[in-house]
């Protein structure tokens, strides 16, 4: 009795170790407000900020970027759509921060990591959601903030079910996109013609789809997806989307070069022709790293590589020769 004893007490604390529920570390909050204003500044993802520069694609095309007050009224539209984009941003990470939680690299967000409240995250997405449009439609025009209502309203329903849709979730980021480069447009009262939508909407398509292949591509063999529609899709159908959707532009694009104009003025090269060689090259560059499953984010594809963005600013020269008629 007295050996068995010290052999008893000694299995005691193993067994109320065992029966001790393992406790979940707390999410980390906010100490100061210098730090929630940098999860804020986080969540609102200031390098996806590129892409609404958008806003000046349509009065370029028309050759009307440089016009009086043009300027100010595109910063204007950029900084609305900004603040569109940040309120989706907010919202979608706030619904999503439980699942970002048990994610390995989106539990470091700044919402799904404490750092910015949830109901802090919702209240100042949805005020940014609400005030963007009104303020549109007081210091702009009236299509202005209907089509940023309309981009906030489909972006939270791509957030909400969207994007669990097959296809469905690649027309809503292409139109995104679209909807930045018409936002320009609609702001100078500048008509939208049907070759500037074909190209714009068909170049977006090809990002989009070329940015969805290569996460399929990365992801193979691999347990769990970044985004869980990856899943449906399968490598070859977006090799086909995104091959489709390049010779869309590319056809667009050709078929308005050769459309404009009687020819070129005597001792003038013919730009607008000229153009289409650039522009070619430019999405046979992109479809290498399409291909090769590396086409991330476009601005980084494009920021990366030299020889993409040499190609890139010799078709902003020429197309901007062309259309300034010189």
């Amino acid at each position: 009795m007295t050996e068995t004893a010290p052999l008893a007490n000694s299995t005691r604390p193993a067994v109320l170790e065992q029966r001790t529920p393992p406790r979940r570390p707390p999410a980390p909050r906010p100490h100061t407000l210098a730090a929630l204003l940098r999860g804020l500044l986080r969540t609102a993802r200031p390098k996806q900020w590129a892409k609404n520069v958008l806003v000046a694609a349509a009065p370029a095309a028309a050759g009307r970027l440089l016009v009086p007050h043009a300027l100010t009224r595109l910063a204007l539209v950029f900084v609305l759509f900004t603040a569109c984009a940040v309120a989706v941003y907010l919202i979608n990470d706030a619904r999503d921060a439980e699942a970002d939680r048990a994610h390995p690299v989106k539990r470091h967000r700044p919402v799904a990591a404490g750092q910015v409240p949830v109901p802090v995250a919702y209240a100042i997405g949805g005020t940014l959601g609400v005030l963007a449009p009104l303020l549109a439609a007081r210091l702009t025009s009236p299509a202005v903030a209907a089509l940023l209502a309309a981009y906030v309203g489909m972006q939270l329903a791509y957030c909400l079910s969207l994007k669990h849709v097959l296809v469905v979730d690649l027309a809503v980021v292409t139109s995104g996109f679209l909807m930045r480069a018409a936002a320009g447009g609609l702001a100078l009262g500048i008509p939208l013609s049907r070759w500037f939508l074909i190209t714009t909407g068909f170049g977006a398509l090809f990002m989009v789809s070329a940015k969805r292949y290569s996460e399929a591509v990365q992801m193979a063999g691999t347990a769990g997806a970044t985004r869980a529609l990856l899943t449906e899709y399968t490598t070859g159908y977006l090799r086909f989307v995104w091959q489709l959707a390049a010779g869309g532009a590319v056809l667009g694009y050709c078929l308005w070069a050769l459309e404009g104009g009687h020819g070129p003025h005597p001792g003038l090269l013919p730009w607008r022709q000229l153009s289409v060689v650039a522009f070619i090259l430019a999405i046979l560059r992109y479809a290498v790293f399409a291909d090769r499953g590396t086409a991330g984010e476009p601005e980084d594809v494009v920021l990366r590589d030299r020889a993409l963005a040499l190609i890139a600013l010799t078709w902003l020269a020429m197309y901007g020769l062309a259309v300034a008629k010189w």
